[in-house]
């Protein structure tokens, strides 16, 4: 599932996927790993997703887990992946979100 034309608040294009290999990909482009804001799991389940970018404040608060983790996770609640490619001035962008596919749909 690929969306376009969806505005972000920089009012540059964004796209939706669930699309493993797709989210990694960019994600890891950008060196981006995949994390859990820390205390929001239940046992030994991640809590919730994010991408984390080293040196871009999310130190203390995110935990670095496997990809595998995170797309069991990202399945079992049934989530889309929102990001932007490039900023409305042309760089390489860093902007993602994790949205429900129910909002993706809209």
């Amino acid at each position: 599932m690929v969306k376009d034309n969806i505005k972000t608040p920089a009012e540059a294009k964004a796209k939706i996927t669930t699309n493993h290999e797709e989210i990694k990909k960019w994600a890891e482009e950008r060196g981006g790993r995949p994390a859990t804001i820390r205390g929001t799991g239940k046992e030994k389940e991640p809590g919730l997703l994010r991408i984390d970018f080293p040196g871009y404040g999310g130190e203390g608060k995110l935990q670095e887990i496997p990809w595998d983790e995170f797309f069991e996770k990202f399945e079992k609640e049934e989530l889309a992946f929102l990001y932007q490619e490039e900023t409305k001035g042309g760089m390489q962008s860093r902007f993602n979100k994790i949205i429900s596919r129910d909002t993706a749909k809209k």
